[in-house]
């Protein structure tokens, strides 16, 4: 049985019953995905909430640093998940890793939705929180590599781009939702009343729509074979590190494709008030009004790939993003016009959709199904905290010096990395794991 074989050895050839079976479990990973982004966001945007409720010493700064501190901390436990639930994905089975990832998640939302407050229990309240938020981490930090592979393997040949698309869908979805949560509480509660217990009402949704999003799971079917699982090398390290050309690549493909995301949405917020000095109201229409547009790009640029292959998609991003990162910050900082505002950060938007739409997938196609989970998902997890998590923290850094334009070059520069590995990539639809021969 060859490599590609073992991947997706209960996949039948494509019929419309298969075609509807594949969209299902597409949807079932698709809503876990979801939950997982979700549940993780909406920590950061209720914590200026429940700060005091877990901090209550100092002033609101430091309340809100203390919070912001532990969902560092579950940042940074992203790469412990990726090793786990990769190990868990590939030795023991796609699906049982994406129904314990999404039920880590659930007992952490459930945990922080049902926490006694200081004033009840103490410095346990804040140090619960924190385990609670360690718990969030390290599921979303399985999640990312472990459906990356699944809806790789999933999808047939031909369309592989357009179906792994739909993981960013919901993974900007998720903020989208925790957001609407949020505006809903606002608009209904009062400002006390949010403070008292509003705030866990997100969290508390988060938990009851991570069991729906397990009971989809369950019914998943399995992609990966049991020889596979039982190879010397499925999910361990030393197997992973016969593959250091396609590590590299993935290294290079998070710091540059992470990077530039992180830039023009979540950090873009603070940079348009902070920087461009917008109403904070107004920012946050334009910013959801592109996170839409962004989000039903996806499937369009994945589809793209299917067409031009995963390495010109990547090509295009790295070189875009390369040459029109400079230029396009440097614009935003300038102008106060609202459409010309939103019509700069569409377009560093559509640059990374060339990325985000193949995120997992150009990944999946590197690595053999034995170390594909793990292969996938802890190389981004670490690249991703050192380089995406930490895009706020840099920029404002370099800003608070002076130097707020070095930030700009960074970015560029990061893209210019993701570039030499796109070059350096081979063509996966004739040198691949899932569709070409078995090699990179």
């Amino acid at each position: 049985m060859t490599a590609v074989a073992a991947s997706h050895p209960a996949i039948p050839a494509d019929s419309t019953a298969q075609k509807l079976s594949r969209i299902k479990a597409i949807v079932a990973a698709s809503s876990g995905n979801l939950v997982e982004w979700y549940d993780f966001y909406a920590y950061a945007f209720t914590s200026i909430y429940f700060a005091a409720a877990f901090f209550p010493s100092g002033d609101q700064t430091s309340q809100l640093l203390a919070t912001a501190g532990i969902f560092a901390v579950g940042f940074f436990m992203r790469p412990l998940g990726g090793w786990l639930f990769g190990w868990i994905a590939d030795a023991h089975g796609r699906k049982n890793s994406m129904v314990l990832s999404v039920l880590l998640m659930c007992a952490g939302s459930l945990m922080i939705g049902m926490l006694p407050t200081y004033q009840t229990i103490g410095a346990a309240a804040p140090a619960l929180l924190l385990f609670a938020r360690m718990a969030q981490g390290l599921s979303v930090g399985g999640e990312y590599g472990t459906a990356a592979t699944y809806m790789s393997e999933i999808a047939g040949k031909g369309n592989r781009g357009f179906y792994s698309s739909f993981q960013y869908v919901t993974l900007i979805g998720g903020q989208l939702l925790a957001l609407l949560v949020v505006v809903v509480l606002q608009q209904t509660l009062s400002l006390d009343e949010l403070k008292e217990w509003g705030w866990r009402v997100p969290f508390l949704f988060g938990a009851v729509a991570a069991v729906v999003a397990l009971y989809l799971r369950r019914s998943l079917q399995e992609t990966a074979s049991a020889e596979t699982m039982h190879r010397k090398e499925a999910g361990s390290l030393s197997g992973l590190w016969h593959h250091k050309r396609a590590l590299l690549i993935v290294l290079a493909f998070t710091i540059g494709g992470s990077l530039f995301f992180y830039t023009f949405t979540t950090y873009m917020q603070k940079f348009l008030v902070n920087s461009v000095k917008l109403d904070a109201k107004t920012v946050s229409s334009i910013m959801t009004a592109a996170l839409i547009a962004f989000m039903l790009l996806q499937p369009v640029f994945g589809a793209l790939s299917d067409r031009i292959g995963r390495r010109n998609n990547m090509i295009l991003f790295s070189a875009c993003a390369t040459l029109a990162a400079v230029p396009l910050l440097m614009a935003l900082s300038s102008t106060t016009n609202v459409y010309a505002v939103f019509g700069l950060i569409m377009i560093g938007l559509v640059i990374a959709c060339f990325y985000t739409s193949i995120s997992g997938v150009v990944k999946a196609e590197l690595f053999p199904p034995e170390v594909r989970a793990l292969g996938v998902g802890l190389p981004y997890a670490i690249a991703n905290a050192m380089f995406g998590g930490t895009a706020e923290y840099v920029a404002l850094s370099l800003k608070s010096s002076g130097y707020e334009t070095l930030f700009f070059w960074y970015v560029a520069a990061m893209a210019l990395v993701a570039l030499v590995a796109s070059l350096w990539m081979p063509d996966t639809r004739t040198r691949g794991y899932l569709d070409g021969d078995g090699r990179i």
